[in-house]
């Protein structure tokens, strides 16, 4: 069975649309997890878009599922990891002009430095996931700098999704988390996930959880966080 974690920034980008207090994220988390969330992903970003340095705190307070803490590898953002100690943290790359996250980390540039970055959350007990493209050289880097997880990027297949390309972009991800598994590497996958390209996603092997948040805010406008969780959660649950 694949877990699902549910990405509760764009509902504080709502919030922050007009600097106000709704609609409130913790609400938001505590809802997704009544409707059958295995855990709760939110993204603190330097520029503090959405997400802010009180939700974080109080997500890791509230929900009784598992945060999963989106962060730049920075030494700010390190600090923030080991005063509220999630779960786990997925290391990503972040860019002030970029409206989500696009791409992965390029680990082959930075490995050693995520290497000592990753040993110091490590030994505070937090869990470490590096987001990177579905790319060899990547996977392998990835498993050189002693992380337990990678999170395999799926925006390439989403966008390709339903065209000549996709199957191309969805060999790409199977082969990816095949190759980690070799290298002794637990897999995760999200970005551009929504209720029908996720479906095909589900037949490869050896992924654990799928981090979606846009398409399920995106339903929740018009039915409710409720049933939109429950209907991406059903999905996951029948493969």
């Amino acid at each position: 069975m694949v877990l699902l974690g549910v990405n509760i920034d764009h509902v504080a980008t709502i919030r922050e649309a007009r600097q106000g207090i709704e609609p409130d994220p913790i609400a938001a988390a505590i809802i997704a997890e009544l409707a059958g969330a295995d855990g709760i992903t939110a993204h603190l970003r330097e520029d503090r878009r959405h997400i802010s340095d009180r939700d974080i705190k109080l997500l890791k307070q509230t929900i009784n599922t598992r945060l999963n803490f989106e962060m730049a590898a920075t030494e700010e953002m390190k600090a923030v990891a080991i005063d509220i100690l999630p779960y786990a943290v997925t290391l990503v790359p972040e860019k002030r002009e970029e409206v989500t996250t696009e791409g992965g980390l390029n680990v082959i540039r930075q490995k050693e430095y995520l290497k000592e970055y990753t040993k110091e959350l490590q030994s505070h007990g937090i869990i470490v996931s590096l987001f990177i493209d579905p790319e060899f050289e990547q996977v392998k880097a990835a498993s050189e700098t002693g992380v337990e997880y990678i999170e395999l990027h799926t925006g390439q297949y989403a966008e390709a999704f339903n065209t000549v390309e996709e199957n191309v972009a969805f060999k790409n991800l199977e082969q990816a988390a095949a190759y980690a598994i070799e290298l002794n590497l637990r897999v995760n996958a999200g970005h551009g996930l929504n209720y029908n390209n996720v479906k095909k996603i589900l037949s490869i092997k050896n992924i654990e959880e799928l981090n979606i948040g846009h398409s399920i805010i995106s339903k929740a406008v018009l039915v409710g966080l409720n049933t939109a969780v429950r209907d991406m959660k059903n999905i996951l649950d029948s493969f």
